[in-house]
């Protein structure tokens, strides 16, 4: 794997941000802009699908943080507000102006929490898409504690092992992208690089709920969670933490909902339901045009 075929991206450019280059993607007009914040391991091309319904109704952007997928190197992990503060800066860059609505799945929802502490008037509305929570550890049971979720993650070695699975999980998740963005993703995602990525932007997360902690509460905007439950009975204390946890997030505002999904997994969720998350985005939107 040349680091070529990793650093090209197929669609979108970059924006160079404190002497750095910063992928970002661009699609549709209008605002609210809708800005997708990726998980772990994951990239903001994984939002393709659902960037491009998005971008019929209103401006979407997709982009990676720093030291992440086709964005240049930065040593992992960083702390929330470096990660915020830097995504301010790339939408100014880019002209692309605020009030934003941020969809933030998994590890992204820390990044969206904290952006919306340092530029509350800079947030239209949040889509939770089974993302994490500052007081994660208050709901989850011990065992799917922060730290343990960072101790019993594969580290590159494991992963590297894991190449046909994780190709052969690629191709089946991006079969309905273009082709030249179905292939590089597929290439870049079991790169050595992006591997190593994926496992240093998973450890420090305790230390990350712990800088949300120290912050204020989000600002009183429109809040629509996804909330991914499995029906697997060992994981029902998981999934009741989860549910709990994520009525807790949409109590805190004024115009908050909850919605449960049953018939997906986390990781999937923007591949096998984009109906459900791009129409929690647009409720977000029209009730952020009321608010």
């Amino acid at each position: 794997m040349s680091n070529d075929i990793v650093s090209a991206p197929p669609v979108g450019g970059f924006q160079e941000i404190d002497g750095r280059r910063i992928f970002a993607h661009r699609s549709g007009s209008g605002g609210p802009a809708v800005v997708f914040l990726p998980g772990a391991s994951a990239v903001g091309l994984d939002y393709f699908g659902v960037q491009q319904e998005v971008s019929r109704f209103t401006t979407a952007v997709v982009y990676d943080r720093g030291g992440t997928g086709y964005s240049d190197f930065l040593p992992l992990p960083r702390t929330a507000a470096a990660v915020a503060t830097e995504l301010h800066d790339l939408l100014r860059a880019q002209n692309i102006t605020g009030p934003y609505v941020l969809a933030a799945h998994s590890l992204g929802a820390f990044y969206a929490y904290r952006f919306a502490q340092l530029y509350p008037g800079e947030v239209a509305g949040l889509v939770w898409l089974d993302g994490l929570h500052r007081d994660w550890d208050e709901f989850m049971p011990p065992a799917a504690s922060l730290a343990e979720a960072e101790r019993l993650a594969p580290d590159v070695t494991q992963l590297v092992h894991m190449h046909p699975a994780i190709r052969e999980m690629s191709e089946e998740l991006y079969a309905d992208y273009p082709e030249p963005v179905r292939q590089a993703l597929i290439e870049a995602k079991v790169s050595e690089e992006w591997l190593r990525v994926g496992v240093g932007e998973r450890t420090g997360l305790a230390d990350l709920a712990a800088e949300l902690r120290d912050g204020p509460s989000l600002p009183d905007v429109p809040v629509v969670a996804l909330s991914v439950l499995g029906n697997d009975a060992a994981e029902q204390e998981r999934h009741d933490g989860r549910t709990r946890m994520d009525a807790a997030l949409v109590a805190e505002v004024s115009h908050g909902e909850q919605r449960l999904i049953t018939d997906t997994f986390h990781h999937r969720l923007c591949f096998d339901r984009p109906d459900a998350v791009v129409q929690a985005i647009r409720d977000v939107l029209d009730r952020a045009a009321d608010h």
